[in-house]
């Protein structure tokens, strides 16, 4: 599980150190691995059956979608007249 939740960071770390513009911020989207993962611990958290590995990968998740919501919510800023 530790794994997963790196690449998650991963994923995003290797977007910023490619210095995107602020339109290209916007348009980021995680891999489809990282959605259909995110979705088996959304399915799994609702059930009432997921294991504290999960719910740590599932907060790591939510702390980068805060993440990139301020960052976008910035590069809106700068593209914005």
């Amino acid at each position: 599980m530790a794994v997963q939740r790196l690449s998650v960071w991963d994923e995003v770390d290797e977007f910023l150190i490619s210095t995107p513009t602020p339109e290209q911020i916007l348009a980021f989207r995680p891999s489809n691995a990282s959605q259909q993962r995110l979705s088996v611990l959304l399915e799994a958290n609702r059930n009432g059956e997921i294991l504290p590995a999960e719910q740590a990968e599932l907060n790591e998740h939510m702390a980068l979608e805060n993440f990139m919501r301020r960052l976008k919510v910035k590069a809106l800023a700068k593209v914005a007249p």
